[in-house]
């Protein structure tokens, strides 16, 4: 099993819902987060001082597919994430060793 993490805009969620759904994703868990990677934050002005925001608010977008499954959803991702502009985000796969379906008891492959 690989756990797909990916790091998004927040505005492109939606589509990435849809074309996951559309490739038969039906689960996942997503949280707000924050931080910055080569954008380095950036510059607001309020009341005529200006600040750094050092961190960027983002989403965190958290799969468990079967091995097979794996690049198919990182392709779905990074194509409907992508704005062509710095910030888009990451996306990275781990391996994991074994799930648990807590309500059944299912486990492996059979717990996704």
């Amino acid at each position: 099993m690989k756990l797909i993490t990916a790091i998004l805009q927040p505005d492109v969620l939606t589509d990435v819902q849809v074309a996951l759904a559309q490739h038969g994703i039906t689960g996942m868990t997503v949280s707000e987060c924050s931080g910055y990677g080569r954008q380095l934050g950036h510059r607001e002005v309020y009341r005529g001082a200006e600040f750094t925001i050092d961190f960027v608010v983002k989403v965190r977008l958290e799969i468990l597919v079967a091995d097979e499954a794996a690049e198919d959803v990182i392709r779905v991702i990074t194509g409907s994430a992508r704005t062509g502009e710095v910030g888009d985000g990451k996306v990275w796969s781990t391996t994991v060793d074994d799930a648990v379906r807590i309500r059944t008891g299912e486990r492996g492959d059979a717990a996704l």
